[in-house]
């Protein structure tokens, strides 16, 4: 469950085997089954969540009941609602498995504690939320700035294996739009072929 986290991480800081392995003493193994919650709207978010194996995804329902998809995380990807979880407020969101997942659990104690333990990792952590972040300003602009068809595109590139691991009808909410609209793309994307 570890080994996905250390490629992680030792690939992208200067950190020693010995600042990690303290760091993943620290850690807090979970396992969730397909359609198992890790939050759910109205609780406040307690954890950072690495995924060693599996996919999560978080999203919102609106007055309608309707789905809307903010993300997905997979093998080697952070989820969490960010906002609940730096202001201890509660969530408008939901996170869930989508598979069969193994997690490895961060609160918000220990990611401090370990912080000031291990410099390197406080600057991992630092990296991984400016990098959310980014992410999250580049979707937000992306889904005002680009055509549907450039919006799936752009999702195929990020998320080349999902469409074999989740229904279509998600990846149309996290694309904004009908799963009608994407399959009508796909089609024509096809026949250009």
């Amino acid at each position: 469950m570890y080994e996905k986290l250390r490629t992680y991480v030792l690939a992208s800081t200067e950190m020693s085997e010995e600042d990690f392995s303290l760091g993943t003493n620290l850690l807090i193994p979970k396992k969730l089954r397909r359609r198992q919650y890790l939050l759910q709207a109205g609780d406040v978010c307690r954890w950072i969540a690495f995924v060693s194996r599996g996919c999560l995804r978080q999203y919102a329902l609106d007055d309608q009941g309707k789905e809307h998809i903010y993300t997905f995380a997979i093998e080697g990807g952070w989820i969490t609602d960010a906002a609940s979880y730096h202001a201890h407020e509660p969530s408008t969101s939901n996170i869930d498995a989508l598979e069969d997942s193994e997690l490895l659990l961060i609160d918000r104690a220990t990611h401090e504690k370990l912080s000031a333990l291990v410099p390197q990792w406080g600057l991992f952590f630092k990296r991984e939320l400016e990098n959310a972040y980014k992410d999250a300003l580049i979707r937000v602009s992306e889904f005002v700035s680009l055509s549907a068809e450039d919006r799936y595109m752009r999702f195929l590139t990020k998320y080349p294996d999902l469409f074999q691991r989740i229904p279509l009808h998600q990846i149309a909410s996290y694309l904004g739009m009908t799963p009608q609209s994407l399959s009508r793309i796909r089609r024509e994307l096809a026949s250009r072929k």
